[in-house]
């Protein structure tokens, strides 16, 4: 049977979080299995739904979008998180990813890479915009300094040869499907070698990885 994506819309407009359901609610794969309207109310729906995927904005009332992915990605097996937001700045983009998201997308996304993205990191992979994508690698360039990079570095060494190779290939943004044809591996080997990746090195989700891997000066 086809696996169905549990996702929470988490927004304090009611005509996005309708609009999203809409569009979601005809897609097969994916069931929308409850709405909030701010972070705090957000976090406790994860905690009585379960989902799969949290849809999240980021200025909301009570709790923010950044606050609210924060304490989701300090527990033990957190939902993925895409932040959905209108605003495309450079410190926002940075600072989801600091806090555990998985991708950033703007709201004005064509609907069809809006669910792309949903498949995608609810199967492990990140996902960025183009935009944020480049917003985030242009902050990276500009921040990095000897020490930085010597930091990251150091923070590699812990790795093996081999998940050395796969941290590169996620720093490249490819998926476990190309990591496992570049490489010659299964799959499931990709996948659990980068869990590894992401316990050794402390991280949330592959962006904090790449980001790593970036300071690194490796790709």
């Amino acid at each position: 049977m086809e696996r169905v994506i549990r996702v929470l819309l988490v927004d304090d407009d009611p005509l996005v979080r309708s609009a999203l359901s809409l569009m979601l609610g005809g897609q097969t794969d994916i069931d929308v299995v409850g709405e909030a309207g701010d972070g705090q109310a957000g976090v406790e729906l994860v905690d009585a739904l379960q989902p799969d995927v949290v849809l999240m904005d980021i200025r909301m009332p009570v709790m923010d979008g950044l606050e609210a992915t924060r304490r989701l990605h300090s527990r033990p097996a957190p939902p993925s998180v895409v932040v959905l937001t209108t605003f495309d700045a450079d410190d926002h983009v940075v600072s989801a990813v600091a806090a555990g998201a998985d991708g950033f997308l703007l709201k004005d996304t064509p609907p069809s890479d809006i669910v792309s993205a949903i498949r995608t990191v609810a199967a492990g992979d990140a996902m960025l915009s183009p935009s944020a994508t480049r917003s985030l690698v242009s902050r990276l360039r500009s921040t990095t300094t000897t020490e930085r990079t010597t930091t990251a570095a150091d923070r590699l060494t812990v790795l093996t040869e081999r998940e050395l190779e796969v941290a590169v290939c996620v720093g490249r943004g490819l998926s476990n499907s190309e990591i496992a044809s570049e490489l010659y591996l299964s799959i499931p080997t990709v996948k659990s070698h980068v869990s590894r990746l992401l316990t050794k090195l402390g991280s949330s989700n592959r962006v904090q990885v790449a980001m790593v891997v970036h300071d690194a000066g490796l790709v």
